[in-house]
């Protein structure tokens, strides 16, 4: 028998070992880039929940009304919604990497701004900064993720944003129910600058996206990062592929307002923009940005009534993920409309038990059906309509059509965070939350009628069978 050089077993036991260490390294530059990308959604998330905390005591410090409330509160979402404009835009011309590199900065500035504020006026604008890194942040950092990432992960990736928004909102409950002890509201908000400086500082270790690198003919700059997630063999290939798509992608851009006269594109538009609105019209953020205060008007102490929002927090990030896990089996429209209806219940319940005579068993009633509503929304809403509005529109006007529905989204936040305070001392709880009820009956209506599902198909089968759907 013929035996084989040794060298060559050798050569032949080396290539395993040398594919493993090559894919353990991929993982780690992976696992290192989704953490330190990821920290802008949990930037997003501490500084929307942060405020919850920080209320109780800015209205005793500045003497605030409710409509002083309202206006802080939603000072941060009208920049969100502009931020959220220039974001995309910005980061086509920068670059994904140093797009996010400003935000950070306009979030270390913001934070910093926003806890020194002497004045409301001055707290205003300082908020209203920080919400364009917030917004430009909720652009940039799923975008950078879904470049970066091999095919095989990118849809965990994108998703693990999302958890870190909803953590980053667990976080800033946690620190807010610590320093609600020595009442130091400005730590609170403070606090989001070290994060901050940590994704500043993170991304001076990062490349750009392959994406963004063809963009600007920067061929050997691609290749160079696809070489650190991919093969080395399937480089070349995976480069042709994205020049092919975003070639594809100019041409779709350049007929895209073209393509909004057509009657399907346009139906399918107004039903992205109605679940945008669907989104916060049901009063989710009411209960994130209000929560201390509504468990306040049941008699519990201020302090009590902080740490007690934790178990908002805390179920947001459980349900965030059981949602994750159940969408692609279930589907989007199953979801959204059984996530609805319990939300309906949730929310009547809630209403009918500020009837009841102030007591600590009546502030745990509230509670528990605080989080149930919030399970309920975490788990289905949220996670269906933002999967949605990724999936539905066609390839001609996906970032038009998106970019419109979720500038409507953050509108319709800062029309909910500025009216809600107002409404509750108005109105009553009672009345506020019955309110919300009802819009979610008329959302459950809207999503019956109209909600696409997009279960199963391919993202290029999807506009034969939009355009079915719609009698074309």
């Amino acid at each position: 028998m013929r035996s084989v050089p040794t060298s060559q077993v050798a050569s032949a036991g080396q290539r395993p070992a040398v594919r493993d260490q090559n894919a353990r390294k991929a993982r780690r530059f992976i696992v290192g880039i989704a953490a330190i990308a990821a920290l802008g959604g949990a930037l997003f998330g501490y500084d929307t929940g942060v405020i919850s905390g920080a209320l109780p005591f800015m209205e005793a410090h500045f003497g605030l009304t409710s409509l002083g409330e309202g206006v802080i509160t939603s000072a941060l979402l009208i920049g969100a919604a502009f931020g959220s404009l220039i974001g995309g835009r910005m980061s086509d011309a920068l670059g994904r990497r140093n797009a996010l590199l400003w935000a950070g900065a306009v979030f270390i500035g913001g934070a910093v701004a926003v806890a020194l504020s002497p004045t409301v006026p001055f707290m205003t604008v300082a908020r209203f900064v920080l919400g364009l890194a917030v917004g430009s942040a909720s652009v940039i950092t799923p975008l950078y993720l879904s470049e970066v990432a091999p095919v095989h992960i990118r849809g965990r990736l994108v998703s693990f944003n999302s958890l870190m928004i909803v953590s980053g909102q667990l976080l800033a409950y946690l620190l807010n129910a610590v320093l609600a002890q020595w009442a130091a509201w400005r730590w609170m908000l403070g606090l989001a600058a070290l994060p901050a400086v940590a994704l500043f500082a993170g991304l001076f270790f990062l490349p750009d996206t392959p994406r963004w690198y063809i963009s600007k003919g920067r061929q050997e700059d691609a290749a160079r990062v696809l070489g650190r997630t991919l093969p080395a063999e399937d480089v070349a290939a995976e480069l042709a592929r994205i020049d092919h798509a975003r070639c594809l992608e100019a041409d779709a851009r350049r007929g895209a307002w073209r393509e909004l006269r057509t009657p399907w594109v346009r139906r399918l538009l107004l039903v992205g923009i109605g679940l945008a609105a669907v989104q916060q019209i049901t009063g989710v953020n009411a209960v994130v940005y209000f929560a201390p205060k509504i468990l306040a008007s049941t008699g519990l102490g201020t302090g009590a009534a902080i740490t007690a929002t934790i178990a908002v927090g805390a179920v947001s990030v459980v349900a965030t993920a059981i949602g994750m896990s159940l969408i692609d089996r279930v589907g989007r429209r199953p979801l959204l409309l059984c996530g609805l209806v319990g939300m309906t219940v949730a929310l009547a319940l809630l209403g009918a038990s500020f009837h009841l005579p102030h007591s600590p068993a009546v502030s745990v009633l509230v509670l528990g059906l605080m989080v149930l509503y919030m399970a309920f929304m975490q788990a289905t809403l949220n996670t269906g309509v933002w999967l949605l509005l990724a999936e539905m529109f066609p390839l001609r006007v996906r970032g038009l059509a998106m970019g419109a529905a979720v500038f409507v989204m953050w509108m319709v936040n800062f029309a909910v965070a500025l009216v809600f305070p107002v409404l509750l001392d108005a109105a009553g709880a009672s009345s506020t939350f019955w309110f919300f009820g009802a819009m979610c009956v008329l959302s459950w209506v809207f999503c019956r009628r109209y909600a696409p599902e997009t279960k199963g198909l391919a993202l290029e089968d999807l506009e034969h069978e939009l355009r079915r759907a719609a009698g074309e």
